[in-house]
């Protein structure tokens, strides 16, 4: 998945997301040729794991929908809501709702975005624009919140390129990736840095101690998959530490196909987990 962000605000992904949005010990790549994305639709049922220090929360509900399809010759395209309940246990519960839309070039050349984040009653504030890449650099146009434009290194990579880039680097049997992400977020000027922990490969035959559609899937139950967890960073905080907290990290197990099972999120504060609750492939159609 690309792309999943707190409750309060969308900072994923890629992703995307998503975004996501993305060696170990003498593992090797995997034989044969990768297969390409699958486009597919997943639901994820939200529950609170644990909360910690003085946090008041007794209970998140709540799901996120997942929409992803197209291919490297046709670009990328996604859809992603989220829908979550926070309960204090004091009558303040926090509602919030958001919804993304995203493309993306094949060659991470372009991406486009737009998010809509809605809290309790208040009106949406929404995010709106498109990035560019042009050799050494990036350029962004936003829309809302306001008409603005700037420009980003080159360096950093879109929600898919991000999970690309993870899953190259687990069949290469590396165990950490380091890379800046760009994926619209917050005011839309956001850039994260993050690091990407990847573990030992999971073989499709593999015994699954929780099982879900994603693993009764006829489409799924031959591909490999790594545990993962991916830390998201400030790029722009201070510290005087030399060693930085997350801003929130996402763990979850990823499919050489792109599919994620097994979410965990982790917002220092409170841990939730997303159990895939139904999964459905997509019809899609391939390059020529």
């Amino acid at each position: 998945m690309r792309g999943v962000r707190p409750f309060w605000r969308f900072n994923v992904l890629t992703v995307v997301l998503p975004l996501a949005l993305i060696g170990a010990g003498c593992g090797t790549a995997t034989a044969g040729a990768t297969p390409p994305f699958l486009s597919h639709q997943a639901l994820y049922e939200l529950s609170l794991l644990k909360a910690r220090g003085n946090v008041a929360l007794n209970s998140v509900r709540g799901r996120i929908l997942y929409s992803f399809s197209g291919s490297a010759c046709e670009g990328y395209s996604s859809e992603f809501r989220q829908v979550s309940e926070l309960d204090s246990g004091e009558g303040k519960n926090v509602l919030s709702d958001l919804r993304s839309t995203s493309w993306e070039d094949g060659d991470a050349k372009s991406y486009r975005f737009k998010i809509e984040t809605k809290m309790n009653d208040t009106d949406p504030s929404v995010v709106d624009g498109v990035a560019e890449r042009d050799g050494d650099h990036i350029s962004v146009k936003l829309k809302q919140p306001a008409a603005k434009n700037f420009t980003l290194d080159g360096t950093i990579v879109f929600p898919t390129e991000q999970i690309r880039r993870i899953i190259a680097a687990a069949q290469q049997g590396k165990s950490l990736l380091e890379l800046t992400v760009y994926d619209g977020s917050d005011n839309g000027e956001k850039v994260y840095n993050t690091l990407t922990v990847i573990g030992q490969p999971i073989p499709g035959d593999r015994a699954v101690t929780a099982p879900d559609p994603s693993t009764a899937s006829n489409t799924m139950k031959s591909l490999t998959r790594w545990p993962v967890t991916v830390s998201y960073y400030d790029r722009e905080a201070k510290t005087n530490s030399g060693e930085q907290t997350p801003v929130y990290a996402m763990s979850f197990e990823l499919y050489e196909n792109g599919v994620s099972r097994a979410l965990v999120l982790d917002y220092n504060d409170f841990v939730i987990a997303g159990a895939l609750g139904k999964f459905d492939v997509k019809d899609s159609r391939p390059c020529k």
